[in-house]
């Protein structure tokens, strides 16, 4: 059985109430509906890019990246449109021009445009905002090494703010405690535990191919970039930190990878400050968050086979047959009984033999 940190390959994402879990192309996400029953939606999603694309390194990585939105945005809505259902209210405007416009392609073109802006809105203030204020800076600082430090140091901070604020929230809160089944679940299988509620509440809640520990590798990357990419013109500078965004998220994404196959202590100690940050954005779920994820898990993972563990099917006993009693048909001859054997050496019987005895009568009659 295996009891190695060797990466189990499942993936996953809280969503609303519930945890999206991912197998190579196929998904499921796990929700807890408001009537209490937890409902499990299976499907397939094989990406923006194929599969030939997805074994490039570095490139990969971009791509796994923009799938992670995509496919993320669309299990947030399934998993909102169960609490949906008792709004009443009307379609907006905007909703009803997308359908006439677009529509059956109408929710891929809304999803399209939401995870552009995201993506455009993540760059803006992760990466574009810090170096401007950094960039108030060079006045005093000569230094384009310790700039380069300062811009990502305020980066992080931005980040780190960024979570805090949204932890206020109570639906983030629950979203981060289904974050925090997500990742006990995984941890459970991949050091041989059987999936059930009890190894899963002691299971970490912590995990080296989490996002979280993907958005710092980020930040300490970019620092490294611009460390020694360098340009006079400031136009120049905003320019490059847009077009090495897919270059940073690809070689953080190879780092992620690496260090959730291998048991390095160097990666392991890399991947600390990562680990460390995921105390801001995975809580401690309850049993009913970690039965979801459970759900989840099992839809799309043969985890008793990655273990090493019999199929569930060897753990069911098929009761033995009784064999049936023979019932005799009407009209069947009943079996004669056996005859006695003689046992060797008992003597036979002997049948009395007759003898000439005179009968009394007629000797009385001769002696008259």
């Amino acid at each position: 059985m295996k009891t190695t940190g060797k990466s189990s390959g499942i993936g996953g994402q809280a969503v609303l109430e519930g945890i999206m879990m991912k197998n190579e192309d196929v998904y499921s996400i796990g929700v807890r509906r408001p009537d209490g029953e937890i409902e499990v939606h299976l499907s397939t999603y094989e990406g923006v890019a194929g599969k030939k694309v997805k074994k490039i390194p570095v490139v990969r990585g971009v791509v796994n990246f923009v799938d992670s939105l995509v496919l993320g945005m669309k299990c947030l809505t399934f998993s909102a449109s169960f609490y949906d259902e008792e709004d009443d209210s009307k379609p907006s405007k905007a909703d009803l021009v997308m359908q006439k416009v677009f529509r059956d392609q109408a929710e891929k073109v809304v999803m399209g445009i939401t995870v552009a802006f995201s993506i455009v809105m993540a760059v803006a203030i992760f990466m574009i905002f810090p170096y401007f204020l950094a960039n108030y800076l060079r006045g005093y600082i000569v230094s384009d090494s310790i700039l380069a430090v300062i811009e990502g140091a305020i980066r992080l901070l931005l980040f780190i703010g960024y979570v805090l604020l949204i932890s206020l929230m109570k639906d983030i809160q629950r979203v981060f405690r289904y974050h925090g089944a997500e990742h006990k679940c995984i941890n459970c299988i991949e050091t041989g535990l059987e999936l059930n509620v009890e190894n899963v509440r002691i299971s970490s809640k912590r995990h080296k191919r989490c996002g979280t520990s993907f958005m710092l590798i980020v930040m300490v990357i970019s620092i490294i970039f611009f460390i020694f990419i360098r340009v006079d013109s400031p136009i120049l500078r905003v320019v490059f930190r847009v077009a090495l965004v897919p270059v940073i998220a690809g070689v953080s994404y190879e780092f992620i990878r690496l260090a959730g196959n291998t048991d390095n202590v160097l990666i392991g100690i890399l991947s600390k400050p990562g680990m460390w940050l995921q105390a801001l954005t995975t809580k401690e779920p309850d049993d009913d968050m970690i039965e979801v994820a459970i759900a989840a898990v099992d839809a799309v993972f043969d985890w008793r086979e990655y273990q090493g563990r019999p199929s569930e099917e060897s753990y069911i006993q098929e009761p033995e047959e009784e064999e049936p009693e023979e019932e005799e048909l009407p009209g069947q001859p009943e079996e004669a009984e056996p005859e006695e054997e003689e046992l060797p050496g008992q003597p036979e019987e002997a049948e009395p033999e007759e003898t000439d005895i005179p009968d009394i009568q007629e000797i009385l009659e001769a002696e008259e």
